[in-house]
């Protein structure tokens, strides 16, 4: 098991319900074959550039260990989500 960063963005416009199973249906997948250490709600947050025309997102950052072929499902999974504008996933050396 590897110990992983999740960085993601959902879109702003998103109502609170939305935006909480948003991040629930991600602990979901996470939860399926590794296990969420701590969840980080940052908040709305003004971007660095625009993205889809907004200026703002909400950004929500998870940390989690998992086996390694996680990554690559949580990846695929969060491209095609309409509520994620942008994420990141890093491994966590010790």
């Amino acid at each position: 098991m590897n110990k992983y960063e999740l960085l993601f963005i959902l879109d702003p416009s998103l109502e609170e319900a939305a935006r909480n199973t948003a991040i629930d249906t991600v602990k979901g997948i996470i939860a399926e074959a590794g296990e969420v250490s701590e969840v980080n709600e940052w908040g709305l947050r003004k971007l660095a550039y625009p993205i889809q025309k907004k200026s703002e997102g909400y950004y929500v950052v998870m940390q989690f260990t998992a086996a390694p072929e996680l990554p690559k499902e949580l990846d695929r999974r969060l491209r095609i989500s309409d509520s994620c504008m942008r994420h990141i996933i890093i491994t966590k050396d010790e």
